[in-house]
């Protein structure tokens, strides 16, 4: 596996902790394991591929990992300059890394410093003398948890306070002449937000020179156009399906997408009995997914064989979709294994047009559109639509996604044995953990619920 879609998995990872809304300890514990399982001399593949010796000393392997971290980080940056949506991205995951990083240096005043020179960053250090002057004042920080004994041994830097809005709208800085005095372990932002802006400006750069790069470069191309939609997770089209004894059936469908359905999922079903068919690219986003949920062949051509046929002769379905439904489970052509798209993938994808329902409703929907949804689906309380909303506006589409999963399946978190993974990351995971959620629910409650059965 090359090195760039290692370091891709540990940016997919963090967005997944991200969606499940995983902080503090727990966050830095889980992404501390992939960076080890991704990032490091562990990776047998990635150091053949720096030419590692058998046995690294441990600065030999430092070295290592240090370069398999940069040359990873500029083979994304390249990959993930093309558009806006993928600039942010990039921008909100490596920034997650970089803070995630940057805290555990601030333990060590010495490692700080250090870092401060070879990032060639230049901050102003408060002196002893300027500590006891405004002694009163740096005590009176909120939550700054330096003691009047500890000011003398603490660490405090001035920097222009228009670069550190953020710590002075939550007053969690003194201000005065201008000046902004912060205590070292709040430094993160300020250097953050440097860090934020000039990878920004660089991706926009490259961006101005990506047609170039990859017209001189045919071998590189096809990598740095992909990379952005490999999905690194769980392969649905492939592995065991959340359900047994062939639940999914042209029978149960309807319940399913009523209960355990991603928004995305749920309004390509809804459109699909609603028209009597579904256009190109919803029949392939739907389809794989019903394929990845456990759907056979069968089911699958009486599925869709009975909603089109309201509009069509069976004759005309077996002539113009069947052979694509067999193809689409590797019974056809070349008898390949499709994989259901990932989020991702049905994000930059091309955007639904009329009379097409495929899609993501948190991309590809109006802000009026999706409040009304919501609304209409009864989803959650007034102040749960807000917060998926405020995800959508704020271009956090898979964890307004993830908020809807959160808010649809209460307590998920706390449910033995229930893996969410994925959720917010590949419409086949929340259907998955969705699936998991309501059987547990069912046996914990004591009866086990039939399946509602939906003959029409």
């Amino acid at each position: 596996m090359c090195v760039c879609t290692l370091k891709n998995q540990v940016l997919r990872k963090i967005e997944e902790l991200r969606a499940q809304n995983i902080t503090g300890a727990e966050f830095r514990t889980n992404l501390e394991s992939t960076l080890k399982e991704n990032l490091t001399t562990q990776n047998l593949t990635a150091s053949k591929s720096f030419g590692t010796i058998a046995k690294p000393s441990a600065k030999e392997q430092s070295k290592l990992n240090q370069k398999i971290d940069t040359a990873s980080h500029f083979i994304l940056r390249a990959a993930y300059c093309r558009t806006e949506d993928l600039r942010r991205w990039f921008l909100t995951q490596e920034c997650a890394l970089f803070r995630f990083r940057l805290d555990k240096i601030l333990t060590s005043s010495s490692a700080f410093r250090a870092f401060l020179v070879e990032a060639d960053l230049h901050f102003d250090r408060v002196s002893d003398l300027e500590k006891e002057r405004l002694r009163d004042f740096l005590l009176s920080i909120p939550n700054s948890n330096v003691s009047p004994g500890e000011l003398s041994v603490s660490v405090f830097y001035q920097v222009p306070f228009v670069q550190a809005l953020d710590l002075v709208a939550k007053r969690l800085c003194y201000v005065h002449d201008g000046m902004a005095y912060v205590p070292q372990s709040r430094m993160v932002s300020i250097i953050v937000a440097k860090y934020r802006m000039a990878l920004s400006k660089s991706l926009v750069r490259a961006a101005l020179s990506f047609g170039e790069v990859t017209e001189e470069n045919e071998r590189i191309a096809p990598l740095l156009k992909s990379m952005n939609s490999q999905y690194l997770g769980r392969d649905y089209g492939k592995e065991d399906t959340p359900l047994e004894n062939d639940e999914l059936t042209a029978n149960t469908v309807d319940s399913y997408a009523k209960q355990s359905m991603p928004l995305c999922m749920s309004q390509l079903h809804a459109g699909m009995k609603r028209d009597s068919k579904l256009k190109h690219q919803g029949r392939l986003q739907y389809g794989l997914f019903l394929k990845g949920g456990g759907m056979s062949t069968e089911e699958h051509l009486a599925f869709f064989q009975r909603v089109f046929t309201k509009i069509m002769t069976t004759e005309q379905f077996n002539k113009n979709y069947s052979y694509n439904i067999r193809h689409m489970h590797g019974q056809e052509g070349k008898r390949a294994s499709y994989s259901p798209y990932s989020c991702m993938k049905i994000i930059l994808g091309n955007p639904p047009q009329g009379g097409e329902s495929h899609g993501c409703p948190f991309r590809h929907y109006d802000d009026s559109s999706l409040s009304s949804l919501l609304t209409k689906l009864n989803v959650g309380s007034a102040s749960d639509r807000s917060a998926i909303l405020a995800q959508k506006k704020a271009r956090n589409y898979q964890l307004a996604c993830a908020k809807h999963f959160e808010v649809m399946h209460p307590g998920a978190a706390s449910v033995e044995g229930l893996s969410m993974n994925g959720v917010g990351n590949h419409p086949n995971a929340w259907f998955a953990a969705s699936v998991g959620y309501h059987k547990a629910k069912n046996i914990n409650g004591g009866e086990e619920k039939d399946m509602v059965i939906d003959e029409a």
